[in-house]
């Protein structure tokens, strides 16, 4: 029984680890990536003006 306790919070934690994962890190991730990219271009073309093609 106490096994089974022990396997019940395992699993428990690795749908949460899982979950976190997947719903929350990831996309803020991302979003941090691409925000950071539009960020450094926009520094950039701040300082050396924009493209002239």
């Amino acid at each position: 029984m106490v096994e089974e306790n022990v396997a019940d919070k395992s699993k428990r934690r690795e749908l949460w680890g899982f979950f976190f994962l997947t719903v929350i890190f990831a996309p803020a991730l991302a979003v941090a990536i691409v925000g950071g990219y539009g960020f450094l271009v926009w520094m950039y073309q701040l300082v050396q003006g924009p493209p002239t093609y």
